[in-house]
C-alpha cells in the first residue's frame, strides 16, 4: 500500500506570515530612518522626538487586549487584510504631516491598526504547526523583523535620499496596501485550504496543532473573569516582564538607533544606513539559532524548561552588552557591541512559544493580547525615557538604561516562569 505523504502547505503559509512581519516592522521603523530629516525641518527637541517615537505604542498597547478579542472572533484572512491595508494607508498619510501634532496623531493611528498583527501571527502558527515545529516557525516569522530591516535599512535610506522623508512614507505605505491584497487572495485556514491533504492535517493535529477548531466550533464570548485569570498567574507574569525587556532593546533599535549613529556618533546618513543593517543581521542570526536549537533539543529529549527557557535567558543577558558601546569610539567597535546586543535580543525572541504552551488552552488568544500589551509598554517607556536621558547631550545614560532592562528580563524567566508546563484550568477539561 502506498503511504500518502503530508503536503507542506504550512511552509507556504509561514512565508506569507514572514512577509507580513517584514512590512509590519518596515512601517514601524521608517520613522527612525526619517527622524534626522524630520528633525531638521520641524526643529523637534529630543523630548518631542521621543514622544513621536512612542506615539505608535500608545495605541498599539491600548488595543492589544481588544485586538486579542477580535482575533478570536474573525478569521486571520479577513482580520489581517483589514489591518494591513488600514495601517499602510495611514503610513502613506504620514508623508503629508505638517508638524508635531499631525505626525504624533498619525503614528497613533498606525498603532491602532497594527495591534492585531502578532496575535494573528500566533494564531496562524498555532493552527498550522504541531508543537515540535512551533518554536522554529515562530523563529522564522519573527526573524522577518530583523532580516527585512537588515536589507531594508540601506534601501530606506536610499529612498529618502531620492524622494525625501515624505516620499519614504508614501512608498512604504503603498507596498503594504498591495501586500494586503496578496494576503487576502492566498491565505486560508487549515480546514479551508484546498491544497492541504489529510495527512498534513493529521500531522498538525496529532502534534498538538489547533487547526482553528476552537474558532470553527465555538465563538466564545469575552469574559472579564478570563482577563482576571491571565493576570493572576506568576508564570504568565514571568513571560510578560520578559517580553517588556526584549522589546526595550528592540525599540531602541527601531527608534533612536539611526539617529544615535548620525547625530551622536557622527556617521554620515548613507553610511549610517549600511552600519545600521549589521545589528539586524546579527539579530536575525540569533533568532534562527535560538528557534532551531530549541526545537532540536526538544526532539532529542531535553526538557522544555531547558530547551525553551535557556535561549531566552542567555539572550537577555547578552543584550546587556549594549553597554559596551559607551566605552569605544570607532564605528566598527560601536557596531560590534550593538550587534552583540541585538544578537541577544534575537536569541531571546522565541518568547511567543510560551503564549502557546503555558496558559490554559481557551485563554491562549487573550494571553497573547496581554503578553503583547505589556511587552509594548517598552515602546512607550523606552523612546520617551531615552529622549529625556539624551537631552543633556550624552547618550551614555540611555544605553545603561536599556542594559539594565535586559538584566531584569533575564531574572523574570529565572525566578518567575519556573517549570514549563501548561497551567491547569477547569474550563479546558
Amino acid at each position: 500500500m502506498r503511504v500518502v505523504q503530508p503536503t507542506k502547505i504550512r511552509y507556504r503559509i509561514l512565508f506569507l506570515v514572514f512577509v507580513n512581519v517584514v512590512i509590519n516592522y518596515m512601517d514601524r521603523s521608517n520613522l527612525a530612518v526619517a527622524a534626522s530629516e524630520i528633525d531638521k525641518e520641524f526643529k523637534f527637541s529630543p523630548v518631542q522626538l521621543g514622544l513621536i517615537f512612542s506615539a505608535f505604542s500608545w495605541t498599539y498597547l491600548a488595543f492589544q487586549v481588544p485586538g486579542g478579542i477580535l482575533v478570536n472572533r474573525f478569521s486571520p484572512r479577513i482580520m489581517y487584510t483589514f489591518s494591513l491595508i488600514a495601517w499602510s494607508f495611514i503610513t502613506v498619510m504620514q508623508g503629508f504631516a505638517k508638524g508635531f501634532t499631525s505626525l504624533f496623531g498619525l503614528r497613533m493611528a498606525t498603532g491602532v491598526f497594527e495591534a492585531p498583527a502578532f496575535p494573528i501571527n500566533n494564531r496562524v502558527v498555532g493552527n498550522w504547526f504541531p508543537d515540535n515545529e512551533r518554536a522554529s516557525a515562530i523563529a522564522v516569522y519573527t526573524s522577518g523583523q530583523f532580516l527585512g530591516l537588515a536589507f531594508l535599512m540601506p534601501v530606506l535610506s536610499k529612498i529618502q535620499l531620492e524622494a525625501g522623508w515624505k516620499g519614504l512614507f508614501v512608498v512604504t505605505g503603498l507596498i503594504g496596501i498591495i501586500w494586503g491584497i496578496v494576503w487576502y487572495l492566498f491565505y486560508r485556514d487549515p480546514l479551508e485550504h484546498k491544497a492541504v491533504n489529510t495527512a498534513e492535517l493529521l500531522h498538525i493535529e496529532n502534534g498538538g496543532g489547533l487547526l482553528d477548531k476552537q474558532q470553527v466550533e465555538k465563538k466564545a464570548a469575552f469574559r472579564w473573569a478570563d482577563l482576571k485569570a491571565v493576570l493572576s498567574y506568576r508564570k504568565l507574569w514571568g513571560i510578560y516582564i520578559g517580553q517588556f525587556a526584549v522589546n526595550a532593546t528592540l525599540w531602541f533599535f527601531l527608534t533612536w538607533f539611526p539617529k544615535y549613529l548620525v547625530d551622536y556618533r557622527h556617521l554620515d546618513f548613507i553610511k549610517s544606513g549600511y552600519w545600521a543593517s549589521v545589528p539586524y543581521l546579527a539579530a536575525f542570526t540569533g533568532i534562527l539559532c535560538s528557534g532551531f536549537l530549541s526545537d532540536y533539543l526538544v526532539k532529542k529529549g531535553v526538557s522544555p524548561a531547558k530547551a525553551r527557557k535557556q535561549p531566552i535567558i542567555i539572550g537577555l543577558l547578552v543584550s546587556a552588552f549594549i553597554l559596551g558601546a559607551n566605552y569605544v569610539h570607532t564605528p566598527a567597535l560601536i557596531i560590534f557591541f550593538m550587534s552583540l546586543s541585538f544578537f541577544g535580543v534575537g536569541f531571546a525572541s522565541i518568547t511567543w512559544i510560551f503564549v502557546s504552551t503555558l496558559p490554559p488552552k481557551h485563554l491562549i488568544n487573550l494571553t497573547g493580547g496581554v503578553f503583547n500589551f505589556i511587552g509594548q509598554l517598552a515602546g512607550i517607556v523606552v523612546p520617551v525615557a531615552i529622549g529625556f536621558l539624551a537631552s543633556g547631550g550624552s547618550f551614555a545614560p540611555a544605553l545603561v538604561f536599556v542594559a539594565v532592562l535586559g538584566l531584569l528580563g533575564a531574572c523574570s524567566y529565572i525566578f518567575l516562569v519556573g517549570n514549563v508546563e501548561r497551567i491547569k484550568n477547569e474550563d479546558d477539561e
